[in-house]
């Protein structure tokens, strides 16, 4: 898999846009398409492996600085659809036998308008580029939003009012870097697709992979499951992170709060890596080799 793309360095959405049409290519067992487009206009893409249902749901790279969780993503992709052909176990499970009966949606960048931002400034953004160097102050080094300055993971139906009036009490009045999750919910063509497939798919299970931590959120409100606290037990075992609480601006509004809110069925945040984001790329494959495990697990837990 060391192919698909170039680990030593940041994955934009040109490099993923490139592994993606690798994978499409080599394994004719994966499906590829995409759910919807960024505000400006970039295809969400989601790849499909596997025959079986009920279906999973794996997301990276809700926010722009978190593009670790992309490449992850397509390179587990890329290590299923490898092992599913050649018949090999991954982490001493047979992949085969676990793809008949189940089946995952992956989606490896949600947020690729803010992934471009954040790694070429304003000049990937089209008509929108004054606006956002004004927001950003031609800053975009830490840029986490979309190309609106929408935060993409307090943009869900999760608590929103409450998170809403934490975000102005912080002084997050407006489309900003990072944390305003808009004036409603699913504002957002990125999180309004995503809401959409879920609806649509009634995935069984959902991880939304950010950075950083080492940790895994399983928790929110009296709708999550009551089987949620061991199977966050297991993953944390897997890899060795921790279980824990989200807080502040943090604690309402994300995919996975929204997830469990409305299905009632186990959702899950898992923070990869350690550190300060950005995580370097020189990061990657030891955060990789510690996360193959809980990638794995999912699918079968």
């Amino acid at each position: 898999m060391d192919d698909l793309f170039d680990e030593s360095k940041p994955m934009g959405y040109d490099e993923f846009c490139a592994a993606a049409w690798k994978l499409k290519q080599r394994y004719k067992s994966m499906q590829c398409f995409s759910i919807g487009k960024s505000v400006l206009g970039r295809g969400i893409t989601t790849f499909i492996i596997g025959t079986g249902n009920p279906p999973l749901l794996y997301v990276g790279a809700h926010h722009a600085l978190e593009y670790l969780t992309s490449m992850a993503l397509v390179k587990f992709a890329g290590e299923l659809c490898e092992h599913q052909e050649s018949g090999e176990k991954l982490c001493g499970r047979n992949v085969n036998s676990i793809l008949s009966h189940r089946s995952v949606y992956i989606v490896p960048m949600l947020n690729p308008d803010g992934v471009e931002l954040h790694l070429k400034g304003s000049s990937s953004a089209g008509a929108l580029r004054e606006r956002l160097n004004r927001i950003a102050d031609g800053d975009f080094s830490g840029w986490q939003a979309n190309a609106r300055g929408v935060d993409l993971n307090h943009n869900y139906n999760a608590g929103f009012k409450t998170l809403r009036r934490m975000e102005i009490e912080s002084g997050i009045t407006g489309p900003a870097t990072r944390q305003f999750g808009g004036y409603r919910p699913e504002s957002e063509p990125e999180t309004h697709a995503l809401c959409n497939l879920c609806r649509r798919m009634l995935f069984r299970r959902a991880y939304a992979f950010h950075s950083q931590g080492e940790e895994i959120y399983w928790e929110y409100g009296d709708r999550t499951p009551k089987n949620s606290y061991d199977i966050a037990k297991a993953l944390a075992k897997s890899c060795g992170y921790k279980i824990s609480q989200p807080e502040g601006l943090a604690s309402h509004g994300g995919f996975k709060d929204w997830y469990i809110s409305v299905f009632a069925r186990p959702g899950f945040t898992v923070e990869i890596g350690s550190g300060k984001n950005p995580l370097p790329p020189t990061d990657f494959e030891a955060v990789y080799e510690k996360l193959r495990n809980l990638l794995v697990l999912g699918l079968t837990i």
